[in-house]
């Protein structure tokens, strides 16, 4: 059973507790801080366990030529790369008042920390968890810092080698217990032979002592869905209010009734996974009892008659009779009583038989 721990406040993942959805904001909010804490809501009414953000310390994050770097897409909120990084980011001050406002409506609360002090500074806000994105997993000063905080931490790995990953693993293995990591690769939007689902059940097998999730930007929901039935723990997906919006991830996110029908259709994912023991469920007994075939003689069987398998077949029977798969094990056993043609074979009336145990 893989590692179960609390990634939040009295919210458990891992194990056979429910798959944590992750709503990541991100950046677009077009840095309005009224808009984000409208996607805070709506990730809330939608049913998503955490809203996300990404926090950056952009002289931290970039060098001088990469924020001054002329930025013309269409996309841009700025002439230079730096001017559209400094529109989207939002303030500590706001960042607080974002987390007041999500602990009002009763979602967690958390963001990516996107450089080294912006990990101190989420760390100084006391949120749950803390995010590595993909970006940063090959990061190892970073990894190292960030795991020594001590707080749960889910690591997105895209970009990123199955070698890579093994020193992920033990990177932060050594300071914290307390993480997973999500398959993830990093296109915005993502096309379908790109997603590698199978990487899920190769992290299980690579590192089974923690939880496995995923982080998708693909368009529609279908295969985040496919994640959690593959085992995910974690589901992280982009979300936004209006995916014409500009901005290059709204393309890959989730509107509204995108992200309710997610939570809805991971749930009932998680209702049908159920059970490994395979045995009649209470359910099925109205079918059994209706068309459930048992043992009938094929022919007259007069009392005293040793049974061989020529003299016996399998109907619906009414009423029933011996279980049809313990047919053989009436072979070379005596009926007690004349039983007559096309009539029900009856456990009672066969010496020394009993059925044996159901697993």
């Amino acid at each position: 059973m893989p590692l179960k721990f609390e990634l939040c406040p009295g919210r458990m993942i891992g194990g056979n507790h429910p798959c944590f959805i992750i709503a990541e904001i991100g950046q677009n909010h077009q840095g309005e801080i009224e808009i984000a804490k409208k996607m805070i809501k709506m990730a809330k009414d939608c049913g998503a366990d955490c809203a996300k953000f990404q926090k950056s310390e952009l002289e931290h994050k970039f060098n001088k030529r990469a924020l001054e770097r002329p930025y013309t897409s269409k996309h841009s909120w700025g002439k230079t790369y730096g001017e559209h990084k400094r529109h989207l980011e939002f303030s500590h001050e706001q960042y607080r008042e974002l987390q007041k406002y999500a602990e009002e409506v009763g979602i967690f609360f958390t963001a990516s920390g996107m450089d080294e002090m912006a990990v101190e500074f989420l760390h100084e806000l006391d949120v749950p968890f803390l995010k590595v994105g993909s970006g940063d997993t090959n990061n190892f000063p970073y990894l190292e810092k960030t795991a020594k905080k001590g707080r749960p931490m889910v690591v997105s790995s895209g970009m990123q080698s199955m070698e890579t990953m093994r020193r992920v693993y033990k990177t932060v293995k050594e300071h914290n217990q307390n993480f997973t990591i999500l398959q993830c690769t990093s296109a915005y939007p993502l096309e379908a032979e790109d997603v590698n689902l199978r990487v899920i059940a190769e992290y299980q097998k690579e590192f089974p002592d923690i939880p496995i999730g995923y982080s998708g930007h693909e368009s529609g929901i279908n295969i985040s869905v496919a994640a959690v039935a593959l085992g995910a723990k974690v589901i992280e997906r982009h979300v936004t209010l209006d995916k014409t919006w500009k901005g290059s991830d709204h393309a890959a996110s989730l509107e509204p009734a995108e992200l309710t029908e997610l939570v809805r259709s991971i749930r009932l994912v998680e209702r049908a996974l159920g059970s490994s023991l395979k045995q009649m469920l209470p359910c099925e007994k109205p079918c059994h009892d209706k068309l459930g075939k048992s043992v009938v003689a094929k022919v007259k069987i007069p009392k005293g008659t040793a049974l061989t398998l020529d003299m016996l077949t399998v109907k619906v029977a009414e009423p029933m009779g011996v279980a049809a798969e313990d047919i053989f094990q009436l072979v070379g056993k005596t009926v007690t009583e004349d039983v007559e043609e096309d009539e029900s074979v009856a456990p009672g009336l066969v010496d020394s038989y009993g059925k044996r145990a159901k697993c």
